[in-house]
């Protein structure tokens, strides 16, 4: 890495490349690998192998819920909202938040949260756009409220004024002993009246026993969610239509292809009130 990218690096406070660990496969590099990324590693693309050896579900499925991601930002950034706080973001890449955000509406602003070090190493990438409109930070999920105190978070975000918060496959990664439903009520308590939050979580409905025992071999730390488990994230907010649907479900652009109502990811984005 060049001496310049380090300091920068070092100025942001982020911790050092010897975090990486890349012999255990992380989330975000695993979805890297299903969309079709090289920013992974050997242990993250065999954990992805192992999945679509039962079937390109999975691959589908990751697919599936970038695209709706990609809708959920162009419909609510062409309504007029500039704050988008997206946590567990994973590895930048073309369609991301801050360029469907920013293509919609050139005053977004972006908030890129994730744990996983290479996430950051990527960050002059997202400061492609407006000075200032784009900042990323390391945290983790499980500790909400330093997400929300931290100085990136405070110097973009202006939690006066309505913020889309964007927990988009994520949740699936926090276990129940974690309390993923305390984390969301932190996070949303938060935001303003009128701001949004935009959720996918994966889910077991469409599984078989055994299939579900197979996903769990495959992927440890996955906590697949039934459809009244993932509605909970939605108590005290009004969902928007078409509500808690599978996420090629949610407003396509066209008829989903044959076979989605397999895909084991819900999708929803609701208002608060």
């Amino acid at each position: 890495m060049p001496e310049d990218d380090e300091q920068w690096m070092r100025a942001q406070g982020f911790r050092p490349p010897t975090d990486l660990r890349p012999e255990i496969p992380h989330p975000a590099r695993i979805y890297d690998w299903f969309l079709g990324g090289k920013d992974n590693f050997a242990s993250d693309r065999a954990v992805g192998e192992s999945l679509v050896a039962m079937g390109e579900d999975a691959r589908t499925a990751a697919r599936a819920n970038r695209a709706m991601l990609q809708r959920a930002v162009r419909a609510l950034a062409g309504e007029g909202f500039t704050q988008f706080l997206d946590i567990g973001a994973g590895i930048p890449s073309s369609g991301n938040t801050h360029e469907i955000a920013q293509r919609a509406n050139p005053r977004a602003r972006v908030l890129y949260v994730d744990n996983d070090p290479i996430v950051l190493a990527h960050a002059r990438a997202l400061m492609s756009g407006v000075p200032g409109t784009t900042k990323v930070l390391q945290a983790d999920l499980r500790d909400p409220k330093a997400i929300l105190s931290a100085p990136e978070t405070t110097e973009l975000i202006d939690f006066g004024k309505p913020v889309v918060l964007l927990l988009v496959a994520v949740l699936h990664f926090i276990a129940d002993s974690d309390d993923p439903y305390g984390i969301v009520s932190t996070l949303l308590d938060a935001l303003p009246s009128g701001s949004r939050l935009v959720l996918t979580h994966g889910t077991n409905d469409a599984l078989t026993e055994a299939e579900h025992a197979k996903v769990d071999e495959a992927y440890h730390g996955l906590v697949l969610r039934t459809g009244e488990q993932v509605g909970r994230f939605f108590d005290g907010l009004d969902l928007l239509d078409p509500g808690l649907v599978l996420a090629p479900f949610w407003r396509p652009d066209a008829e989903p292809p044959a076979g989605s109502e397999r895909l084991g990811i819900y999708a929803g984005v609701a208002t608060k009130p």
